[in-house]
């Protein structure tokens, strides 16, 4: 128990692992992964991480990733409205604590970013969650689309001090 006066009460937190991880808490990060596993499964055999899906969405030649990325911010919507007309807690007890509808407007950076994303996304055709899926199918190539985006992440992150927020 470093870092404790005998007598005290010890702090949030203090109760966790020596590597500063909460008990549990790789039960809960294998859960994730679980999860990300079946999601996966769903991408690729609902052709969601399909590069040709894809492409012909960006052509403009089918209609299937529209609908399936408007059935998710539909569902996306009513979710969080029902959470909020419910007053949903998060998963440790407490409230969840959502942000005001007019502070978040969009600006010139979140126009600049969707772009960049949306330029990486097309030229890579996939996006960074489907690209896990399509390297755990089988498809090594993606690695390059994964070494692109985590190479843009460092990039912002180096950069990110220089640029204004």
């Amino acid at each position: 128990m470093s870092g404790q006066v005998s007598g005290q009460v010890p702090a949030h937190g203090a109760e966790d692992d020596q590597d500063g991880a909460p008990p549990g808490r790789e039960a809960g990060l294998l859960v994730y992964l679980l999860l990300g596993i079946a999601l996966g499964i769903v991408f690729i055999k609902g052709e969601v991480a399909s590069w040709f899906r894809i492409q012909e969405m960006f052509r403009f030649q089918s209609v299937f990733m529209y609908g399936v990325i408007g059935t998710a911010v539909t569902v996306g919507v009513a979710t969080t409205l029902l959470m909020k007309r419910r007053s949903t807690r998060a998963m440790r007890g407490g409230p969840i604590d959502w942000p005001d509808a007019g502070a978040a407007r969009p600006t010139t950076r979140h126009m600049l970013g969707g772009t960049v994303f949306g330029l990486g996304w097309g030229l890579a055709g996939a996006c960074p969650g489907p690209i896990y899926a399509l390297l755990g199918s089988g498809l090594p190539v993606f690695g390059v689309g994964l070494l692109a985006a985590v190479a843009g992440a460092w990039m912002y992150g180096w950069a990110r001090p220089h640029l204004p927020h």
